[in-house]
């Protein structure tokens, strides 16, 4: 074989987890390279609008800081996933803590306007998101990591913190509302 048949190929995310723990802090920047924008469409998706930037990198600082409990029963990706949403529900239970010693017209003025609805500028894409919009958060995220990300029932069942059947069953129920929607619009 010669020096050009020769393929590199990129390392594994636990053999960055392992390059990382012994020091090597590179290894740390290909693992944020490698799952930050997942992690961001996933924020996105399930109705985050502002302060998605900040919420990949506390994912990251949070599963960091906790590389020694990551069992490796299900992929890196799901186990952030995971982190993220429940960053994602610590956020929004200190949102409506906020908003009920927030006077009215600032509540107002802050749902004014969101950064998703900046970026998504094409019509059919608008009705895709208010279809979402109209999801309940479960049928929403399950969705998300269903058609966006490509995860398996059993992934999502671990993420949301729910069975097989029942990711199973909000995704399905989710599709016939998405789909009831777009026909009504």
């Amino acid at each position: 074989m010669s020096a050009g048949d020769e393929t590199v190929s990129e390392p594994t995310d636990l053999e960055l987890i392992e390059r990382w723990k012994a020091g090597d802090t590179r290894a740390a920047t290909k693992l944020v390279g490698r799952h930050s924008q997942a992690l961001a469409r996933f924020a996105a998706s399930s109705g985050e609008r502002e302060g998605i930037e900040e919420l990949v990198q506390d994912t990251f600082v949070r599963a960091f800081g906790s590389l020694d409990s990551f069992r490796n029963e299900s992929s890196l990706r799901t186990w952030l996933f995971t982190i993220e949403r429940n960053l994602m529900l610590d956020r929004r239970r200190a949102e409506k803590r906020d908003r009920e010693t927030v006077p009215i017209e600032e509540a107002d003025r802050v749902s004014e306007y969101g950064a998703l609805d900046a970026l998504i500028a094409e019509e059919v894409q608008e009705r895709v998101r208010r279809s979402l919009d109209s999801l309940s958060p479960t049928q929403r995220e399950v969705f998300t990591l269903r058609v966006q990300q490509g995860l398996s029932y059993k992934e999502i069942a671990g993420i949301v913190n729910s069975t097989e059947g029942a990711a199973r069953v909000h995704y399905h129920n989710a599709i016939q509302t998405v789909k009831e929607f777009l026909k009504d619009e």
